[in-house]
């Protein structure tokens, strides 16, 4: 049975096409604008020679022309590739080199980070009445790049079937699922596995109306919500630190039925002093870009458990294995392993360290289940850091950092921030017969990775700790910082 993700779209808007879809600042697309604003967009990427397949790059912010042009690169049977609006040059040009890109829409702000890639901008995609693609549910729909387990940045393919997997996962959560009467806060990043197809995707199916912000800021959007009965708050667990500070929470909050979390860990003692000054729950979700993202939740759960992520999805499975893949005895922890259609079909190009033949991926993660099937957290098994909900592979930026002028040595890890969750924190060792001062490598470091990569701390030291094979002893590390 054919099947294009952005069909979602077209039934939606013929239940609910005179019903407010997007508000971005002052202005507004119903559910039938909106499908119409995507048929024309689809339309344009034909007319434009496009054929289904062909890799198109998405640069644009959280923005009404980021929704038509996403769906419309869907509609049109091409792969959608959004990226971090905060590349530098030199790691966009890696991406459209490793996708094969063949366009690039880009906001106005952001079309000079772009070379050598025919670059059009949103208003520029209209065009009239090619037939469109009817595609096998297996098709490639999107790759979000993310950092895999080899250290380089991975680009996961996610098939119409896996988008389409999650929202209906999402929609069968019971009675905290979203509905046509809600009003959610679209601030978190479009090209974020969270905002693309938690927030904006969920909202699609259900009809929701999605008021849209560019970045979070807490005046503003305290101001939003006030302003449109936000009903539904996800964010990013530093949005909440940043919120606690301002005065009268409660009262700001008051149209809010449910609060949502996800993206990067949630420390207990932050949700803690939330939930007093609001009066409001927070839930917690696990989910990784793989997983398109969902995995669990705690939404529909009657009493969730402080510290827990919740309960696997409908349609997920969920078990804990040790190393050699067999399950773990009673509530020990051990490797997160999933299952779902709403899974990706592995590591572009080929479909490399997807699931296995019995459709489990083995996420990385290591956590626990309690008798009752909840899920808690317990470390990664990989050392990715996650800065405000984004993967930073620590041997990406020490790459960088040897590279700066005096340099020899370099290692990278995670710290606790209350502002991003986790931060990056670099230790250098100097050349022979050089000096080495941390804002000068801050400085190169700053001009050739994005700002959620840079090391906020950079400390010289005379050597590094190393292990009887050679490798960086990052634990001894971890344990002196």
């Amino acid at each position: 049975m054919n099947f294009n993700f952005a069909d979602i779209l077209r039934d939606t808007a013929q239940r609910h096409g005179e019903r407010v879809a997007l508000v971005d600042g002052d202005r507004r697309l119903t559910w039938d604008e909106l499908d119409q604003a995507v048929d024309r967009t689809a339309q344009g990427f034909a007319a434009a020679g496009l054929v289904p397949g062909y890799r198109v790059m998405l640069l644009v912010a959280n923005s009404i022309e980021f929704v038509t042009s996403y769906l419309g690169i869907l509609r049109a049977g091409l792969v959608a590739v959004p990226l971090n609006t905060g590349l530098t040059k030199p790691e966009i040009a890696a991406v459209v080199q490793h996708s094969g890109a063949r366009l690039a829409v880009a906001g106005a702000d952001l079309a000079d980070k772009i070379e050598g890639l025919r670059t059009v901008a949103p208003d520029e995609l209209e065009g009239h009445a090619p037939l469109l693609p009817q595609l096998d549910p297996e098709m490639l729909a999107v790759l979000l790049y993310t950092s895999g387990t080899s250290g380089d940045p991975r680009a996961a393919m996610l098939t119409h079937r896996a988008l389409a997997a999650n929202v209906t996962n999402l929609s069968e959560l019971g009675e905290d699922r979203m509905g046509p009467e809600d009003v959610v806060l679209g601030v978190l990043p479009m090209f974020h596995a969270f905002g693309l197809n938690a927030v904006l995707g969920w909202t699609v199916a259900t009809g929701a109306a999605l008021i849209i912000d560019q970045r979070f800021d807490t005046a503003h959007t305290l101001d939003l919500i006030a302003k449109y009965g936000v009903t539904r708050l996800p964010l990013a667990p530093p949005a909440l630190h940043a919120l606690l500070a301002r005065p009268n929470l409660r009262e700001a909050l008051q149209s809010v039925k449910v609060v949502l979390t996800g993206a990067s860990a949630l420390d207990r003692a932050l949700a803690d002093r939330f939930e007093q000054a609001s009066g409001l729950f927070v839930h917690q979700g696990y989910g990784l870009t793989e997983a398109s993202p969902g995995v669990t939740a705690t939404l529909g759960e009657a009493e969730p458990k402080p510290g827990s992520v919740g309960r696997a999805l409908p349609n997920v499975e969920l078990r804990i294995a040790d190393e050699q893949g067999e399950d773990v005895e009673g509530d020990d922890p051990g490797e997160i392993l999933i299952r779902g259609r709403n899974l990706f079909s592995g590591y572009w190009p080929d479909g490399a360290d997807g699931p296995d033949l019995d459709g489990w991926y083995r996420t990385g993660d290591v956590g626990y289940l309690d008798s009752d099937g909840d899920l808690f957290l317990v470390d990664r098994l990989r050392e990715l850091i996650i800065v405000s909900g984004f993967n930073v592979f620590p041997s990406e930026v020490e790459e960088v950092l040897v590279a700066a002028p005096g340099v020899r040595e370099a290692a990278v890890i995670g710290v606790p921030s209350e502002e991003t969750g986790e931060a990056v924190k670099a230790f250098v060792v100097p050349s022979p017969d050089a000096t080495v001062e941390a804002a000068a490598v801050r400085e190169y470091a700053g001009t050739r990775l994005a700002r959620f990569k840079c090391p906020v701390e950079i400390e010289v030291v005379d050597h590094l700790p190393h292990s009887v094979t050679g490798k960086v002893a990052k634990g001894r590390l971890r344990a002196d910082r």
